[in-house]
């Protein structure tokens, strides 16, 4: 009688899994602790009123947690909640952790985020857009006194909205194909400039204007990742090791660029005309490369990010 052969699990895909999942497979195992956990019940005020249904978590998940052994502080969205959306007690988790990192004085060094958010809870408006712009000063005022915020975008909402005014306040980011990272989320943009300037339902459109070879290859994001938690978690120990500075100097690089850029690329219509005018040989080829291809044609012609966004 044969023996039965074994079939090896699948990778775990970092945008096919909770927040929770995607925690405890990016840190060192076991490390991490939960904040305001589940037993607290901390559940948004405002849904009731509209009659949907609340999360134990608010769709936030913070805490401590150990990445190669130093203590770091991270939050995870859980995009299958309301999309990931920014409310009330969804925000003031996220600002109480880096508020928490400022006062450690120095003990916590770095904060990791995982965004999954297509931007503000509309039921909850202006909590939920005050508490973007609280967590926008939060990480600024971390940033300020000496920390790191790492940004880390692969989830299935990709990180839309207010989500990507908060992804601009990192450090440096991390993407992945799958990750998508826009102010303004494809819908919006055909609702209010039609379908002829943005077809939302146009996946490939949609993942070559936002998505995370366009982002890093523009300079908006420092590093690329495949669909997995250990390429996340590389990455974001590589963006730990040498984090941006954050004084005027790089301020002032920053507009420069943004500037540069804006002369550069503003009249193009199409993320292949941007990537053509980088020297990318075959433009129409690039969504299809392999991470090992992509990354060795970005490491000749993407633009030096100078912590830009």
């Amino acid at each position: 009688m044969n023996a039965p052969v074994e079939t090896p699990a699948p990778a775990m895909s970092w945008s096919e899994v909770c927040a929770r999942r995607r925690l405890a497979a990016l840190v060192d195992d076991g490390s991490f602790v939960e904040f305001i956990g589940p037993e607290a019940r901390e559940t948004s005020p405002h849904l009731d009123i509209f009659d949907l249904p609340k999360q134990f978590d608010d769709g936030m998940v913070v805490g401590r947690a150990r990445l190669s052994g130093e203590d770091v502080f991270v939050a995870a969205q859980e995009g299958r909640f309301m999309g990931g959306a920014f409310g009330e007690v969804h925000g003031a988790k996220l600002v109480g952790l880096l508020r928490a990192a400022r006062a450690s004085k120095g003990k916590i060094r770095a904060v990791l985020i995982l965004f999954d958010t297509g931007g503000v809870r509309l039921q909850e408006a202006n909590a939920g857009e005050l508490a973007v712009a609280e967590i926008m000063r939060a990480i600024l005022d971390f940033r300020a006194a000496g920390g790191a915020v790492v940004g880390l975008i692969g989830g299935r909402a990709g990180c839309y909205g207010g989500g990507g005014l908060i992804a601009g306040c990192c450090g440096a980011l991390a993407i992945s194909e799958e990750g998508r990272l826009s102010v303004s989320g494809p819908e919006v943009i055909e609702t209010n400039k039609g379908v002829e300037e943005f077809d939302s339902k146009d996946r490939a459109l949609v993942w070559r204007t936002m998505g995370g070879k366009h982002r890093l290859l523009i300079g908006a994001a420092q590093a690329f990742c495949d669909d997995a938690p250990e390429s996340f978690r590389a990455a974001a120990l590589e963006l730990l090791r040498a984090p941006p500075p954050f004084d005027l100097a790089t301020m002032e690089k920053e507009q420069a660029r943004l500037e540069r850029r804006l002369a550069r690329f503003g009249a193009m219509r199409e993320a292949r005309d941007v990537w053509a005018a980088l020297g990318a040989p075959d433009p129409a080829a690039v969504p299809e490369l392999a991470t090992q291809d992509f990354a060795a044609l970005a490491g000749k012609i993407a633009e030096d990010a100078h912590d830009a966004r």
